[in-house]
């Protein structure tokens, strides 16, 4: 069965907790995106304090859409979360990057846009601890998935056969069944649980695609 990761994209944190609550029945993981512009054309929350008030049994993935990650990677590595990914062309130094969060104990991920290059990402397989294909260009939510991502998972998996490989964006019940028989591990979404009546229903459904 396919693990499903709520994707929180949120203008602001009391949303972001409200939607983090409604899905902690359901699921162990939770993803928080952080962009201010720097690396997106749009801006959502982005404030690392306010993670401490943030109490949740699941386990935080921190999908951070933000430029020149070898200054602010410290930030963001704090008690609660445990997963930081970073995008491969938002950092000059992603081995930094990477070991600054095994300093701090924290897996780390690094995501590869539809414009970015995954030979690239694919120099770093020995020491990230997983990477995230977007499926979408990264930061507004409820885009549709580009049609060229399944071959790029198909493609990654290809040249890495035991990395665990997450997608992220546009993921429904029909993208994701394409997604996984291309190779994907995880799948992240928001508009497919957040956008349903039921997000537990629709948790379920997408693990059972």
């Amino acid at each position: 069965m396919i693990e499903i990761i709520p994707a929180i994209n949120a203008g602001d944190f009391k949303e972001i907790r409200r939607r983090v609550k409604l899905v902690e029945p359901f699921v162990d993981w939770v993803q928080i995106d952080a962009a201010d512009g720097t690396f997106t054309k749009n801006t959502i929350w982005h404030n690392p304090r306010d993670l401490a008030f943030l109490e949740t049994p699941l386990k935080i993935e921190l999908h951070l859409m933000l430029d020149k990650m070898e200054r602010r990677i410290e930030d963001w590595l704090l008690p609660n979360v445990h997963r930081i990914i970073f995008h491969i062309d938002a950092t000059n130094d992603p081995d930094f990057v990477i070991e600054k969060c095994k300093e701090a104990g924290k897996e780390t991920g690094i995501a590869i846009g539809p414009s970015e290059s995954l030979i690239k990402a694919l120099e770093h397989k020995d020491r990230a601890d997983m990477f995230q294909i977007l499926s979408v260009y990264p930061g507004l939510p409820g885009q549709k998935a580009l049609p060229e991502v399944f071959e790029r998972i198909a493609e990654l998996r290809k040249f890495c056969g035991s990395c665990i490989i997450e997608v992220d964006g546009g993921m429904n019940g029909e993208t994701v069944k394409k997604a996984v028989e291309a190779g994907a591990d995880i799948i992240a979404t928001a508009s497919a649980i957040f956008n349903q009546e039921d997000v537990g229903k629709a948790i379920e459904e997408l693990k059972n695609f």
